[in-house]
């Protein structure tokens, strides 16, 4: 029984898993059936908007497909219309060319008719004056013989006796005729020197030339004074000391003295005290390096200087050299005019002179600005030579042309003028430097004395650096300290003082300073 049992629990549990079984395979097909028939429905859906996105894209296609071709076909058809435009412009031309050929052609028969028959009228009138010639000629040798008969000479007889009478009077005539020309030449001649020279002065706006010897550097307050001249006088002395200039600290309120003959050290001495008092470190090292940088500076200006007068006066192709010599004309002064000044001045004069003249007023006035560098000081140069030749030989080292170095090197009758150029600078020279208030022979000559004294003073061993001060009443020589003892700057100082007396001629008396220091300088890093 309990076999049976089982045996029928058993055949029920396989039949119902055989149900089971069954019926989750058609749960499965029935699915299955669901997805394909979904899966087919969403082909058909994406195959329909893939067909609708295929034919609108299509249609964009055609579309810009349709609007690309009507660009192309608008721009080809401007092409083909601007080509017509030029084609028919073309024949326009050429038909109106052909017209004025038919018109020339038409103008040249009815010229060439009027030429042939000119010609035919000329031929004629050529035959007639033939036979009237050949009848004149018959008619003169007839009363020639007639006159021969009659006077009992011959035809080359009487034409000699004829020309002898007749030479005599004309050479009395035309020299009474050449005096009278030559006598009104002169006249003329000297009329329109002093009417160019007049016209030439009048166009050229001049300017009295006052060159001192001392500038006033101003200043806020009285305080900056103390400043200036430091703890115990150092900073006045370090500042006489870099810049060669004496400085005159007097009770003049807010301002402070500099004098020096050289302009150069002057107003490097006062754009250094400007610099020192506006940046308010005043102490002997920052003097130094101050001055150093505002000699560098001053170089620079003199540069510029050169550049700005050469421009002004539209030169161009100047040599630098002779650049910086016209700059370093501003800080040089002949017979107390400045010499840049007077060089401007005779350029201007030389430039209306020749165009006055009908010469070249380009090489006037290079020539006129060139005519003194002579006078600008070099260190290789010369002395003993006259600044005329001095500066033509710097006008032909530097390339300028034959012209322009004679004139330089004539103007004060050195060497043979040679062109129009160099009277015309030797008489614009004269003009710029004799007018009213243009010269002062005395400071020139002071200067030169000065100049004389620190001259002496190089000419020793050791010298460093020379200052003519006080009106020349001083000579501040500052020796170098590894080559100078102590001993021998007394001795230097002795020396320099005998050298002055023997060979110079002077107002007074003069007191030789000589100034020696030892400095030990180390950095820390």
């Amino acid at each position: 029984m309990d076999t049976y049992t089982i045996l029928i629990g058993a055949g029920t549990l396989l039949a119902g898993l055989i149900i089971g079984f069954i019926i989750t395979k058609s749960i499965e097909k029935s699915n299955a059936s669901k997805l394909i028939k979904s899966a087919k429905k969403e082909a058909d859906s994406i195959i329909k908007d893939a067909k609708h996105q295929g034919e609108s894209i299509k249609k964009d296609k055609i579309l810009q497909a349709k609007e690309k071709f009507i660009e192309l076909k608008s721009e080809h058809e401007k092409v083909i219309l601007s080509r017509d435009k030029k084609m028919a412009d073309a024949e326009k031309r050429t038909r109106d060319k052909e017209s004025q050929v038919s018109s020339e052609l038409s103008r040249n028969k009815k010229l060439n008719h009027t030429l042939e028959d000119k010609l035919k009228d000329y031929e004629k009138r050529s035959e007639y004056l033939e036979k009237r010639q050949q009848e004149v000629e018959k008619v003169h040798k007839s009363q020639v013989k007639q006159l021969e008969v009659i006077s009992g000479l011959a035809a080359e007889d009487a034409k000699e006796q004829l020309i002898e009478s007749l030479k005599g009077e004309a050479k009395n005539d035309a020299m009474a005729y050449v005096q009278d020309k030559m006598e009104e030449a002169k006249l003329t001649a000297q009329q329109e020197a002093k009417k160019i020279i007049i016209n030439t002065i009048q166009r050229v706006g001049t300017e009295e030339a006052i060159d001192n010897c001392v500038s006033v550097f101003n200043i806020e307050s009285d305080d900056i004074k103390g400043r200036i001249i430091g703890r115990e006088g150092r900073n006045i002395r370090a500042i006489e000391s870099a810049t060669g200039v004496e400085i005159i600290v007097d009770d003049t309120p807010e301002a402070i003295i500099l004098s020096c003959f050289d302009p150069v050290r002057r107003e490097t001495a006062r754009l250094s005290l400007h610099k020192l008092v506006t940046d308010g470190r005043i102490h002997p090292a920052r003097i130094e390096e101050v001055v150093k940088k505002t000699g560098k500076q001053i170089n620079q200006e003199i540069i510029e200087v050169g550049k700005r007068t050469v421009i002004d006066l539209g030169i161009h192709g100047l040599h630098p050299e002779l650049i910086k010599m016209v700059g370093r004309m501003k800080y040089r002064s002949s017979y107390g005019q400045n010499l840049l000044q007077h060089s401007r001045e005779v350029a201007k004069l030389c430039g209306i002179m020749a165009s006055e003249l009908g010469l070249n007023p380009k090489l006037a006035k290079r020539a006129g600005l060139l005519h003194d560098i002579g006078k600008v000081p070099d260190a290789e140069a010369d002395m003993e030579t006259p600044h005329a030749i001095l500066g033509m030989q710097w006008a032909e080292k530097y390339g300028e042309k034959k012209e322009v170095c004679n004139a330089i090197g004539a103007h004060h009758d050195e060497i043979e003028m040679k062109s129009l150029l160099s009277p015309i600078v030797q008489v614009c020279d004269a003009i710029s430097g004799a007018r009213p208030g243009a010269r002062r022979q005395v400071l020139d000559s002071y200067i030169q004395r000065l100049k004389d004294l620190e001259d002496i003073a190089f000419g020793f061993t050791g010298v460093k650096k020379a200052y003519a001060i006080q009106a020349g009443r001083e000579l501040r020589v500052i020796v170098e300290s590894e080559k100078v003892s102590d001993e021998l700057a007394s001795q230097l100082s002795f020396e320099i003082s005998q050298k002055i007396q023997t060979d110079m001629t002077y107002p007074g008396q003069v007191k030789v300073t000589v100034i020696r220091e030892t400095r030990a300088v180390n950095i820390a890093k």
